[in-house]
């Protein structure tokens, strides 16, 4: 098992980038709406969202077949 496939981003698959990005957005988000005294009901859940996301990503990424490297030469 290769642990560098859960937080190494040359390593995640497309679902893992795509959550672990979407969390980054996300705290980023909700520092704003801080700032500004703002708040969004049920904004919490997108942190669930995104870790069901990276997980499901990264059972995907483990069960994976590595491929052939396809090098042109």
């Amino acid at each position: 098992m290769k642990l560098a496939k859960i937080y190494d981003p040359r390593e995640m698959n497309s679902y893992q980038f795509v959550a672990a990005t979407g969390l980054v957005m996300t705290l980023v988000a909700h520092l704003i709406l801080a700032l500004l005294g703002k708040s969004i009901r049920n904004f919490d859940a997108l942190y669930l969202c995104w870790f069901v996301f990276f997980t499901l990503g990264t059972i995907a990424n483990f069960r994976s077949k590595p491929q052939d490297d396809h090098h042109h030469h």
